[in-house]
């Protein structure tokens, strides 16, 4: 059976990165690998290393599983983080490694729209509705 190949997401074809010189672009290892399990950090340098130029592969489930000595359900599970990741894309037999997403917001925006949002809350449980009250009216 002959696979047809197309890319799966044609805007977030892979290059090669802009400082060093391997397909595995150093903002992986920095931003993504320590968020990710041993089988995912595998999963993704196997499918890094087997893909083409555009970073397509259509190795089955269970040939991959047999290159990696894992389980099919751990390649399964592997893929699953690397989809939530952004860093593959999956529609069964092609799998694309993509382009590495732009970094996501940190950790400290997201408080600060957290700790604002406890603000809001707070006033509003005071009654608080962020209107002033009128001419000679309470405080």
């Amino acid at each position: 059976m002959k696979i047809h190949k197309r890319l799966l997401d044609p805007d977030r074809v892979r290059r090669p990165p802009r400082e060093g010189f391997s397909w595995i672009d150093r903002r992986f290892l920095r931003e993504h690998a320590p968020a990710l399990d041993r089988d995912a950090i595998l999963l993704y340098f196997f499918l890094a290393a087997v893909a083409d130029k555009d970073g397509l592969s259509f190795y089955s489930e269970a040939t991959t599983a047999a290159r990696l000595r894992l389980d099919e359900k751990a390649v399964a599970a592997a893929r699953e983080a690397l989809l939530y990741r952004g860093l593959i894309a999956h529609e069964p037999p092609l799998t694309q490694v993509v382009a590495i997403p732009e970094r996501r917001r940190t950790a400290a925006r997201d408080c600060a729209g957290a700790e604002l949002v406890g603000d809001i809350l707070r006033r509003l449980a005071r009654g608080d509705r962020g209107v002033p009250p009128p001419e000679g009216g309470p405080a």
